[in-house]
């Protein structure tokens, strides 16, 4: 993906902020490897006018990616892909469907080894 190209839809429906749509969908770019390490994002300009919001919404988004260690900003240059960024981001959304597995299991009186032993079961289980 190019510093230019940007494939973030923006919903008004479901009534979740517009920075908190952009920095959800970069990070899950950034996970699924579509923006690679050290990659060019946009510019806060050209990110905002493509996507057609304020400038401060792409600078508070910029600001928050770098706050998770997503991005890095270097002076002058840019705001650029964190080079570990893409395996921290996928830890974090497994770790998020584990702990939304775990509590599940838990109110449905699972024991760790009856959850570890249906998870052995599946057939898209990786050994």
């Amino acid at each position: 993906m190019h510093p230019g190209t940007v494939d973030i839809a923006i919903t008004f429906a479901d009534g979740v902020p517009i920075y908190r749509q952009i920095v959800t969908q970069i990070l899950c770019q950034i996970a699924s490897g579509v923006r690679e390490s050290d990659e060019a994002l946009p510019s806060i300009r050209v990110l905002a006018q493509e996507l057609k919001v304020a400038p401060n919404t792409i600078a508070k988004v910029y600001d928050e990616l770098e706050a998770a260690g997503a991005v890095r900003k270097r002076r002058g240059f840019g705001t650029f892909v964190s080079s570990q960024a893409m395996d921290d981001e996928r830890r974090r959304l497994v770790e998020q469907r584990i702990d939304a597995l775990l509590a599940e299991a838990r109110q449905l009186n699972f024991t760790a080894e009856a959850l570890l032993t249906l998870i052995h079961r599946r057939p898209a289980f990786i050994p």
